[in-house]
């Protein structure tokens, strides 16, 4: 019984508020999302790329690793502008 109460409610509300929101707001917030999105992406490949100019060594093997690792990194960096 509740649940229909609250349903009506919002109902009411959106219809009070002009119905929701507009295309253009909702084409906004998709952008500002894929934004958001793309800057945690960026965020996440620099600490990356920090943690990986951080491993120094002396083992050949695994600095080739890490140069190849910090190229990928780079790379996808380079990408996302």
């Amino acid at each position: 019984m509740a649940r229909g109460w609250e349903s009506k409610n919002v109902e009411e509300q959106q219809q009070t508020h002009g119905g929701g929101m507009s295309k253009e707001s909702v084409k906004a917030a998709a952008k500002l999302l894929a934004e958001q999105d793309i800057t945690r992406v960026r965020q996440g490949l620099e600490m990356q790329r920090e943690l990986i100019l951080s491993q120094r060594t002396s083992n050949p093997g695994r600095r080739v690793a890490l140069e190849a690792a910090l190229e990928q990194v780079n790379g996808q960096l380079a990408e996302l502008g």
